[in-house]
C-alpha cells in the first residue's frame, strides 16, 4: 500500500531510496580509492623533494612546473616518449586492422581449419607470454631485429594479437546476418562490408581492444628491457627505470618522470571511455 502511495505521488519507496544511497556511497568511496593515488601523484609532480619530506600531502604552493621541462629535456623523456609512442601506436594500429580482419573471417566465413586456427589462437592466450621471450629473443637476434624499435613492435603485435582476435569474434559473430545480405543485394564485395559494415557497427569492441592494447603496451617492461640495451632506444617504462636509478632521492622528479608517462593513457582513454563501456557491455542485454 505504502509502495503504491509512493509510486502515485511520483516519489520512491524508501527502501529504494536507501538502496540507492548505498550504492552512491559505495561508488563515491571507491571512486575516492582510485583517484586518491594519482592525485597524490600529480601533487607530489609539481614539488619538490624538500617540499614532499616536510609534508607529504600538502596542496602545491607554489607549483614548480619547471620540473616538467627539466625532465622532459635534461633528463631524455622526450626521447623515451617517443620512442614509446613510435612502437605502441604502430603495434596498435596494426593490431587492429589486422586482428579486426582476421576476427572478422572466423566469425563470417566457413572453411576448413575455421575453429582449429581459433582454437590455436584461444590457446595462446591461456600460457603465460613470459614462455616466449628467449625463444623470441633468439628469433630478433637471427633476423638482425635485436635492439631495433620496429622488433620490439613485431613483438608487441605478435603477443597482444591473439587476445585481439578472441574478443573481437565473439562481437563480430553477434551482427546479424541480414546486415551481409542487404549489402551482398546492393553489390558490395567483400572488403566493402568490412568498410562500411563491420568496423563501424563493431567500433565499441574495436575501441575496447585499443585501449587495453595500448595501456598493457604502453605499460609493459619485460620483453622492452630484454630487446633493447641502446639508451637512445629505451621507450618509457625502461627509462623510468633508469632515472629512478639516477635520481634515487629525488622523490620530486621521479613523481615527475612517472606523471608524463600516465597523462597519454588518460588522453586516450577520455577519448575512447564511452566506446569502451559500451563495447564491454555489448551482448548484455537482448
Amino acid at each position: 500500500m505504502a509502495a503504491s502511495l509512493a509510486a502515485a505521488s511520483g516519489r520512491a519507496p524508501l527502501p529504494r531510496l536507501f538502496s540507492r544511497g548505498i550504492l552512491a556511497l559505495v561508488l563515491g568511496v571507491y571512486t575516492i580509492y582510485q583517484l586518491g593515488p594519482f592525485l597524490w601523484l600529480a601533487t607530489m609532480s609539481v614539488r619538490t623533494t624538500a617540499e614532499i619530506s616536510a609534508d607529504p600531502y600538502a596542496w602545491p604552493s607554489p607549483m614548480h612546473l619547471d620540473q616538467f621541462r627539466t625532465a622532459w629535456v635534461d633528463s631524455d623523456f622526450a626521447t623515451y616518449f617517443w620512442n614509446s609512442t613510435i612502437v605502441v601506436v604502430g603495434a596498435v594500429a596494426v593490431l587492429t586492422f589486422i586482428g579486426a580482419a582476421a576476427a572478422h573471417a572466423l566469425a563470417r566465413y566457413r572453411f576448413r581449419g575455421n575453429r582449429l586456427i581459433y582454437g590455436i589462437l584461444f590457446s595462446s592466450i591461456i600460457f603465460p607470454p613470459q614462455i616466449t621471450l628467449i625463444s623470441l629473443y633468439q628469433i630478433l637476434v637471427d633476423y638482425n631485429l635485436y635492439n631495433s624499435l620496429f622488433g620490439l613492435a613485431l613483438v608487441y603485435i605478435s603477443l597482444q594479437l591473439p587476445l585481439t582476435v578472441y574478443l573481437l569474434e565473439g562481437f563480430f559473430a553477434r551482427i546479424p546476418q541480414d546486415l551481409f545480405d542487404a549489402a551482398k543485394m546492393d553489390g558490395y564485395g567483400d572488403l566493402e562490408i568490412f568498410w562500411r559494415i563491420v568496423l563501424p557497427v563493431g567500433m565499441p569492441a574495436i575501441a575496447t581492444t585499443l585501449i587495453l592494447n595500448f595501456i598493457q603496451l604502453w605499460n609493459e617492461f619485460l620483453f622492452a628491457v630484454v630487446l633493447i640495451t641502446d639508451p637512445d632506444k629505451r621507450t618509457l617504462p625502461i627509462g623510468i627505470r633508469a632515472f629512478m636509478g639516477d635520481h634515487f632521492q629525488d622523490i620530486g622528479m621521479i613523481a615527475t618522470g612517472v606523471m608524463i608517462s600516465v597523462i597519454p593513457v588518460i588522453v586516450v582513454y577520455v577519448f575512447f571511455s564511452e566506446k569502451l563501456i559500451r563495447g564491454m557491455t555489448a551482448g548484455a542485454i537482448k
